[in-house]
């Protein structure tokens, strides 16, 4: 018997880099904001005896021990004596290093599967928010099921109710892929000589100032503080973000440390005609009309 996981991605609606830890580690303030549209699947099946855990197609430049499913389903054997021989075929629509967090949502899927089946050796809730913090401090995140907001390294989190019905969002994927490591390393060079007021990258844009305002979401500003360090490395993102903002995006920010650049429009229509223009372009996309969510549920 196989079953199907879906495993979401995540916007960071807001993200602010507010210090670097002793221990290298960075204290974040983000408001994540999943996409169900866009998903992984990882379909599970009982694997060979003694086999382990075997996650197949292997992904690109990633050994079979580093992939996010496998150190999930190998954390919990560890913690739980529960580690079932699988075999997982994972397919990948959510891109990496965008920013979307696809490999975090597998392993908090993973983590799932395992918790529903563990029975008695099941972990407490807090238990399993720790394990998943020490694989990735995004997989916290999606082991709830709605928006949250993140603080510490962003695994404290906070589940919030969000309206964001009145928005259709819109996902721009460039081939592009950026190190999350080589992103902290970049902003820890760029803030350590700036007071922490003035390292805000809250107007990187060049259009009017009418699109650079920004748009009061219940209340939250959309920002993202990586943009200061990754748009001058990778400027064709930068210019990705005008064009949503000249499209009609009544704000539009870069997801995590990036790639994937979002838009938040309040007509569809001029979403779906932005849509259009860059998959003319050879860009993918993603299109998306958002909801209200009431408190998750862990």
């Amino acid at each position: 018997m196989t079953d199907r996981l879906t495993a979401p991605a995540k916007v960071n609606l807001s993200l602010s880099i507010n210090g670097r830890r002793l221990n290298g580690y960075h204290d974040l303030a983000s408001l994540f904001v999943p996409v169900a549209g866009l998903a992984d699947t990882l379909e599970i099946c009982p694997g060979a005896a003694g086999g382990g855990c075997l996650v197949q197609p292997e992904l690109p430049g990633t050994p079979p021990e580093r992939n996010l499913v496998f150190r999930a389903w190998k954390a919990y054997g560890q913690a739980t004596g529960f580690a079932p021989d699988l075999s997982v075929v994972l397919t990948k629509r959510i891109p990496t290093g965008a920013g979307l967090g696809g490999g975090s949502s597998d392993a908090a899927a993973m983590l799932r599967w395992l918790q529903s089946r563990a029975g008695q050796r099941a972990l407490g809730q807090p238990e399993l928010v720790s394990l998943a913090s020490d694989i990735g401090a995004d997989v916290p995140f999606f082991l709830q099921d709605g928006p949250a907001w993140a603080q510490g390294i962003g695994d404290d989190l906070e589940p919030v109710a969000l309206d964001l019905s009145a928005f259709t969002l819109l996902l721009v994927l460039p081939e592009v892929h950026v190190s999350t490591a080589w992103a902290f390393a970049a902003w820890d060079e760029f803030a350590a000589p700036r007071p922490a007021a003035n390292v805000s990258a809250r107007c990187l844009t060049t259009g009017t100032s009418t699109h650079k305002r920004r748009v009061s979401l219940s209340p939250l500003m959309v920002q993202n503080d990586f943009e200061a360090v990754v748009f001058p490395a990778h400027p064709d993102l930068r210019i990705l973000k005008e064009r949503l903002l000249r499209m009609g995006a009544a704000s539009a920010f870069m997801s995590g440390s990036g790639a994937g650049l979002a838009g938040l429009f309040r007509e569809c229509s001029l979403a779906r005609k932005a849509a259009d223009e860059f998959q003319s372009n050879g860009l993918s996309v993603h299109l998306e009309a958002l909801r209200k969510w009431g408190v998750a549920k862990w």
